[in-house]
């Protein structure tokens, strides 16, 4: 028979913030509640620290895994608790590797606190961060990062076909993952950093195993943990390879998905 989980992990975009950026009151509810039975929260996801806001306004707990499972963030203090970056030899292999195979690539780093992108790479969210572009971004690999950003900046790829080309010229040198389909975008994190990755070691920190613990995701760079957790939910609306890894299908995140499992869940013995 099923028990209760001890640890709940949920990516945030497209899993429990809608495409429009709220987060449901029935979803806020529903972590409130399995905070208040003894779970502990994950919220892992792709975003950056300045990207943590939302979180602020509707929770005062659970843990940070930011950046694809580069750092493990306090929210509420707003402080990195322990990172896992990519060396700057590696970062530059990176750049020179996809420009070779992928003609109209621009890039983006982020660091701790700042972002830095060349003049060529468009960005789609962080508009106005970074106002001082470099023209290449090898100037800007001058330390550790969190996560670098590969842009098709004339969109002659799709994200998949972008994320097919880099693991085969990137494997064994970093992770390589996206987090929309729609776009033309990769994220790369240091080799072997993953969402996945990073719930474990912090999981098992806690004494809590996979088999106590559950995750939802609807994107490649949730797979890792979609994989990991005993049992996982893709979103039902999210990339259609979600359910390869993932044990159940959740309802989509505009029907509160996410909200609709926990309170199954929360129904279940100890």
């Amino acid at each position: 028979m099923h028990k209760r989980p001890k640890l709940i992990a949920t990516d945030l975009d497209g899993t429990i913030v809608a495409h429009y950026g709220t987060i449901s009151p029935r979803t806020v509810e529903a972590f409130h509640r399995a905070h208040e039975m003894g779970i502990e929260i994950f919220f892992v996801t792709g975003r950056p620290p300045r990207w943590t806001d939302e979180l602020r306004e509707h929770f005062t707990f659970g843990h940070g895994v930011l950046s694809n499972g580069a750092m493990y963030y306090d929210i509420f203090n707003k402080k990195v608790l322990e990172e896992w970056f990519i060396p700057v030899e590696n970062q530059l292999d990176v750049a020179s590797r996809l420009r070779k195979s992928i003609p109209d690539i621009s890039f983006a780093v982020d660091t701790t606190s700042k972002f830095h992108r060349e003049s060529k790479y468009a960005p789609k969210w962080d508009i106005g961060v970074d106002d001082s572009p470099y023209k290449m971004i090898e100037e800007a690999m001058v330390q550790p990062c969190a996560k670098i950003l590969a842009r098709s900046s004339e969109e002659k790829f799709t994200s998949d076909e972008m994320l097919e080309i880099a693991e085969k010229e990137l494997e064994g040198l970093v992770t390589v993952t996206h987090s929309n389909s729609y776009d033309s975008l990769l994220e790369i994190s240091a080799f072997g950093v993953s969402k996945g990755e990073t719930l474990a070691k912090l999981a098992g920190r806690l004494g809590i195993s996979a088999e106590e613990s559950i995750s939802f995701g609807d994107n490649p760079n949730d797979f890792s943990m979609l994989k990991w957790a005993g049992r996982s939910w893709a979103m039902a609306d999210g990339h259609p390879d979600a359910k390869r890894h993932a044990k159940f299908i959740a309802a989509p995140h505009q029907e509160d998905g996410v909200a609709v499992e926990i309170e199954k869940l929360l129904e279940l013995p100890e």
